[in-house]
């Protein structure tokens, strides 16, 4: 069966602004993600350098050849902006309409005028300059869990590579008594064109869908202030830690960090340098994590730390470079002499017996010392801090009670 070239550039061009019209209207429902928009536009630039390309003998050469290539460029150069944007990076716009620019330049040499080869070899490479950059866009920004960004990245990639194969095959199938569209390779290209044009479409809208759903997802998991794990994904992925070890028991820590008198910060300084501190705790804490640990904002002034595979004198040699470091940072902030400190409560764990609950109740009671013994500093969990702590509260719990039987006594005798 023959496929039909007119046919195949009509079918194509509602393809393209129908495809292009549907990236826009999706883009009216989620605003937020501008790379939709800017795919929007590039279908419907295709679309209109097709329609000037089916023009081709009854309007000047200016026109559906010059100007309909140059409007098809920059439709591939938009694509590639929008993958930049995709990922939060700014527009080239130099770059954006460099490839019209070289192709209206080059154009008007006679030579390359004259060669079907020369300006084949020119039009394919500017396309596939574009499809391949916005492949290595999408190849960039890799670390975000996007599984359709992989089929992406593969059919941009192949779509490059088909139009760099436009020579030689071009060589080999020139076009019938010079007329363009009599050429074999014309009709297999827009076949492919099409093809590609209505999966990329696709794709990208997925891509679109999974981000929005991803973000989603992780702000529910993040705390907004500081950028790190709040309350609900610590937890989450401390008991998914403490399950991985108990089929394989290392040693790890468990820390809880508590800065010292925020109250009186807020009260002195203002909750805007109150919220700094926060933010500031949290870049410090972090930056003295691994990879693997884990580290979170459980509320207010509270943070929690799991460290992974760790030593006494590790665990012990990371809070003490947290709390140095905290103090140093905080010594100036927005010009106001803050001196922020840190109270900090370690538990080591040997073995997979203690739960998440257990562990963090331990480090709390060392918590609780520290803050006892004059705050700033570090205290690691034991068995006699634990008993001296019950005791405390026992003898608290005692003096109460004694305290209300004395005013229960005194009320009798009145």
């Amino acid at each position: 069966m023959n496929l039909d070239v007119n046919t195949l550039f009509l079918v194509t061009i509602y393809v393209e602004a129908i495809l292009g019209l549907l990236l826009l209207f999706a883009w009216v429902q989620n605003t937020a993600i501008y790379a939709v928009a800017w795919w929007g536009f590039a279908d419907l630039m295709r679309a209109a350098s097709i329609m000037l390309f089916g023009m081709y003998g009854s309007v000047s050469d200016l026109i559906s050849i010059d100007l309909a290539n140059a409007i098809l460029f920059t439709a591939f150069a938009v694509t590639w902006t929008g993958a930049r944007v995709f990922d939060h990076r700014k527009p080239q716009w130099i770059l954006l309409f460099s490839g019209a620019a070289l192709w209206l330049a080059l154009f008007r040499i006679p030579a390359v005028q004259a060669s079907w080869d020369l300006r084949m070899l020119l039009s394919s490479g500017i396309i596939t300059s574009y499809t391949w950059a916005t492949a290595y866009e999408f190849w960039r920004g890799r670390s975000e869990p996007l599984v359709s960004r992989w089929p992406a990245i593969f059919m941009f990639f192949a779509h490059g590579a088909l139009y760099l194969l436009r020579t030689p095959f071009g060589a080999m199938l020139a076009p019938v008594n010079n007329q363009v569209f009599a050429s074999v390779w014309i009709t297999v290209l827009s076949f492919e064109a099409l093809l590609f044009t209505i999966a990329i479409a696709f794709i990208l809208l997925a891509m679109a869908k999974e981000r929005t759903e991803y973000r989603h997802k992780t702000d529910s998991l993040i705390d907004p202030l500081t950028g790190i794990a709040n309350r609900r994904a610590f937890l989450q992925d401390a008991e998914a830690q403490l399950k991985r070890q108990a089929t394989e028991p290392r040693p790890m820590a468990v820390m809880l960090l508590d800065l010292d008198n925020f109250k009186g910060i807020n009260d002195r300084f203002g909750h805007a340098i109150g919220d700094r501190v926060l933010q500031m705790f949290a870049e410090v804490g972090s930056g003295c994590m691994r990879r693997y640990d884990i580290f979170g904002r459980l509320g207010g002034e509270e943070f929690a730390a799991l460290l992974v595979d760790t030593s006494r004198e590790r665990a012990l040699a990371v809070a003490e470079q947290i709390r140095a470091s905290f103090v140093e940072v905080t010594g100036m902030v927005e010009g106001k002499p803050v001196l922020a400190t840190v109270s900090i409560g370690v538990v080591i764990s040997y073995d997979a017996v203690l739960d998440l609950s257990a562990l963090l109740a331990q480090a709390d009671h060392a918590l609780y010392r520290a803050k006892d013994n004059g705050r700033n500093r570090i205290e690691i969990a034991s068995i006699e801090l634990i008993l001296d702590r019950v005791k405390r509260a026992s003898a608290a719990a005692d003096r109460a009670a004694s305290a209300k039987a004395a005013a229960k006594s005194a009320a009798s005798a009145a």
